[in-house]
């Protein structure tokens, strides 16, 4: 992304169901943005998955991982890490971000979460779903110019 925030704030934590595995968070996201995409659909069992990313030094992780990679439908390569004990996807690397690592919003339970800055994948998205309408919003990955809603 362009201008990562990296904003200080409270510490926050995100981790897995079992709670076996934990990120603790030192700073607000560089970005957050939902996805759309079949392969996030299925890997989280939702409509949409909410993800918030942080430079790699700004987060601590303690406790096991189970790493899944695959190709993601930008073209890099992205690997989940699972946790071992419980199956959760916590948090992620992706190759078109080296330095950081994706986390799942929803592993923060956290409802004062920051709100999304843009939607991607939106050819798969649910026709029900609605989102706030200034949002930026995607086709597929964030290349080229919004979508026109």
């Amino acid at each position: 992304m362009d201008t990562p925030r990296h904003t200080r704030t409270s510490v926050r934590t995100a981790a897995c169901h079992c709670g076996g595995l934990r990120l603790t968070v030192t700073c607000d996201p560089s970005w957050t943005n939902v996805c759309h995409c079949k392969a996030c659909q299925r890997r989280t069992g939702a409509v949409i998955h909410s993800g918030a990313y942080f430079l790699q030094t700004d987060v601590t992780v303690d406790g096991p991982t189970k790493t899944y990679a695959r190709p993601a439908d930008s073209g890099y390569a992205i690997a989940f890490h699972f946790c071992p004990e419980c199956g959760s996807n916590v948090y992620w690397e992706a190759s078109r971000f080296p330095r950081y690592y994706g986390v799942a919003v929803g592993a923060f339970a956290d409802s004062t979460f920051p709100l999304p800055e843009f939607s991607v994948w939106e050819e798969s998205m649910h026709p029900w779903l609605d989102l706030t309408p200034e949002m930026p919003r995607f086709a597929r990955g964030r290349v080229g110019k919004p979508l026109g809603r």
